[in-house]
């Protein structure tokens, strides 16, 4: 086969989400309004589905040793386990985010207004999130894969502003769902505009946007530190925001209340894979000769975000804020892998194969926690506020069992998946001599374990309110979620040999140059 076909297979799965999302903006366009969900619906599964069966065919053929697109995009090991997962999460929301009762009728209407009242009447369905979300989702494959800073920037731009409209589109809470999008907007648009500002200085010191010329550079260019120092500092800002590290983790909690919760979901597991993609590309390849300067810094960040995280979630009174500080707890445990980073490729490897195992199997159990937030149901939406938990396991011990083990498992209690992915980012932090940071995590890990076995306790151990909160029948795709989110927790808890067989085999070819 000649280069051009090459590298279209190479690309195939990111071109496949991309054309059904165009696809579905004309089934949008030119669709009878009756039809669209039915056309929509098969189209968004299939396509991830395909995108991922491409996945499997590229690493089985076999993983490309150089970029494709005019250098622009990397496929490399990293890279296809990364669009694996983050293809899997994907179509694992996008089951949840099937039920139209998540989504108001009519974004435009005033809340409570007769206009509103009308289209519920009605019956109309926003389908514009199916597309909406494919876009989002082709950003997300296409950040971790950018081998140059604009084509990174498109690609954060693309995977953010479908984010953006989806986080305003809640049924119910409908303030707060329209001011956590107006949030992420403006703070997105900060970070964006600190990434962009970063990279013009970086150009300014390569004299390319290419991250491979940029690392080349800081060997051979002199005399331009002042660029280099705050060109790496902005864009690093951009980045960290994206995961949700302190002390630039403040939207995660306002936007993750007020979003749909199936939003929160994708957001919560897709958005922070695709981001610590991200992260790793630029500091391993422009950045990597720089370790001994943005080191250090990495520590204080990693610490901060850990304690921050594992703290403010004590004093969280909302579920859905009680898992945004949860996930930035767990931003801070990865960046415990990206400091493990150093000179050794052995180690490297060894680090980049636990950040990998670590993000799968977090974003599942993330996904399975927040379906079962979705099906305790007060009559004005869902029971976000913890007291209202109380009893739950005696009302339904069954679905209170389940979150109880999604709890345990972000907790990383031995036989789940979250006490291997801890292990091995420990362990590559051990190894890579950064072992302070690691007795910091373990104690960041005890008070996180604080507040997960609070809200098992308030479920099992108290008396439910006699107005509590009812569990709903789920439908199928919320059902699927919570029963492979479940069974994917208990077999990567007790074997999970074969997910970290595959995070090390796609660590050991590292980046691609």
């Amino acid at each position: 086969m000649n280069a051009p076909t090459i590298e279209y297979l190479q690309l195939a799965p990111l071109l496949t989400v991309f054309g059904a999302a165009i696809l579905g903006v004309l089934v949008e366009a030119f669709a009878p309004r009756y039809l669209r969900r039915a056309m929509h619906i098969p189209i968004t599964l299939l396509s991830l589905a395909g995108a991922f069966a491409l996945v499997i065919v590229q690493t089985v053929k076999g993983v490309p040793t150089e970029p494709s697109a005019m250098g622009a995009v990397a496929v490399d090991g990293p890279t296809l386990f990364i669009w694996g997962t983050i293809l899997v999460l994907a179509f694992v929301s996008l089951l949840l985010l099937n039920d139209e009762d998540h989504f108001v009728p009519a974004a435009a209407a005033v809340p409570g207004s007769a206009e509103e009242e009308r289209a519920l009447i009605e019956g109309n369905v926003h389908t514009e999130v199916y597309p909406l979300a494919l876009f989002a989702i082709g950003g997300m494959l296409l950040f971790p894969a950018s081998n140059d800073l604009l084509i990174m920037f498109v690609a954060l731009e693309v995977m953010s502003l479908p984010l953006y409209l989806l986080c305003g589109l809640a049924r119910r809470r409908r303030l707060l769902s329209q001011e956590s999008a107006m949030k992420y907007f403006l703070l997105g648009a900060f970070s964006s505009a600190f990434f962009l500002y970063g990279t013009a200085l970086l150009y300014g010191f390569a004299g390319s946007v290419d991250l491979a010329k940029i690392g080349t550079a800081l060997g051979t260019v002199g005399g331009q530190d002042a660029l280099l120092y705050t060109g790496a500092a902005l864009l690093g800002v951009g980045l960290l925001f994206k995961i949700g590290a302190a002390p630039f983790q403040s939207w995660k909690p306002d936007v993750y209340q007020g979003a749909p919760t199936p939003v929160t979901a994708l957001m919560a597991s897709g958005t922070l894979v695709a981001a610590f993609g991200a992260l790793l590309r630029v500091f391993w390849i422009a950045l990597g000769n720089l370790d001994w300067d943005w080191s250090g810094i990495m520590w204080g960040v990693a610490i901060l975000t850990m304690v921050a995280g594992a703290i403010l979630a004590i004093t969280q009174t909302d579920i859905k804020r009680m898992l945004a500080y949860s996930s930035i707890a767990h931003a801070g445990f990865l960046l415990v892998g990206v400091v493990a980073i150093t000179a050794d490729p052995k180690q490297n490897a060894l680090a980049l194969s636990a950040i990998l195992f670590y993000l799968a199997v977090y974003g599942i159990t993330t996904i399975g926690a927040f379906a079962i937030v979705t099906m305790v149901r007060d009559a004005g939406g869902e029971a976000w506020h913890l007291s209202r938990w109380a009893g739950l396991g005696k009302r339904s011990p069954k679905l209170a069992g389940l979150f109880a083990f999604f709890l345990l498992a972000f907790a990383g209690i031995p036989l789940t998946s979250g006490f291997f992915g801890k292990y091995a980012v420990f362990q590559a932090a051990v190894s890579g001599g950064a072992l302070p940071l690691v007795v910091v995590g373990v104690v960041s890990s005890a008070i996180a374990a604080f507040f997960y076995v609070r809200v098992i306790v308030l479920m099992f151990f108290s008396d439910p309110a006699p107005d509590g909160p009812s569990v709903v029948l789920p439908s199928w795709g919320t059902a699927s979620v919570v029963g492979f989110a479940a069974l994917a927790t208990v077999v990567l808890g007790v074997f999970p040999q074969p997910v970290l067989d595959l995070a090390q085999s796609a660590a050991g070819s590292l980046f691609v140059h």
